[in-house]
């Protein structure tokens, strides 16, 4: 598959198999993510990777910090929210690093790490794998941020689920740039 066949190919997919992903095969798009530009050559991404248990032991972070927020939240709600990380065998927690470098711009930062998970996204669709980038409260949350390893001031800007697609994507038309685009000569 080519570059652009990728792109205009690449679609959200929400339901995915529960089957196992090679280890390998997550390391291969990792490293196609990471091919993103960064100024200063900064690497400012920060990908967690969790799989098994992991992923429940998220469900449980998440779920509690609700609860805290929501004291009178029924236990079914705290079950799907429990339930959102078992979404897909893998789910890929994406953070930016702060620079201690003063001439690094955090939205620049912020700009590489969103380039690396659209190179993962794109890997994965190459692979034959679905994949859907989310975000929601749980991204802002400060236990779902310490349970990753992330400070509380770092930006968790994606948890992208992988697994192998059960669904087809919706054929959905994507709007044009013509009325985003203004030529200048």
């Amino acid at each position: 598959m080519d570059t652009i066949e990728a792109i205009l190919t690449r679609h959200s997919i929400s339901k995915v198999k529960p089957d196992p992903i090679a280890h390998e095969l997550i390391e291969k798009v990792l490293h196609a993510a990471v091919q993103a530009p960064n100024h200063y050559h900064i690497r400012p991404w920060r990908f967690i990777v969790l799989t098994g248990k992991s992923r429940q032991a998220l469900g449980e972070i998440m779920a509690q910090s609700l609860k805290q927020k929501n004291p009178d939240l029924p236990e079914t709600a705290m079950e799907i929210e429990r339930a959102k990380p078992l979404r897909a065998p893998i789910l890929i927690a994406v953070g930016v690093d702060k620079s201690s470098d003063p001439r690094v711009l955090e939205i620049e930062n912020i700009c590489a790490v969103a380039a690396a998970v659209e190179n993962l996204l794109l890997a994965v669709h190459a692979e034959g794998l679905g994949a859907m980038w989310r975000t929601g409260p749980a991204a802002r949350d400060p236990e779902v941020k310490k349970f990753l390893g992330f400070a509380p001031d770092q930006e968790l800007i994606s948890f992208v689920y992988i697994g192998y697609p059960d669904m087809l994507p919706a054929a959905a038309e994507r709007p044009s740039f013509e009325d985003r685009t203004v030529w200048m000569e």
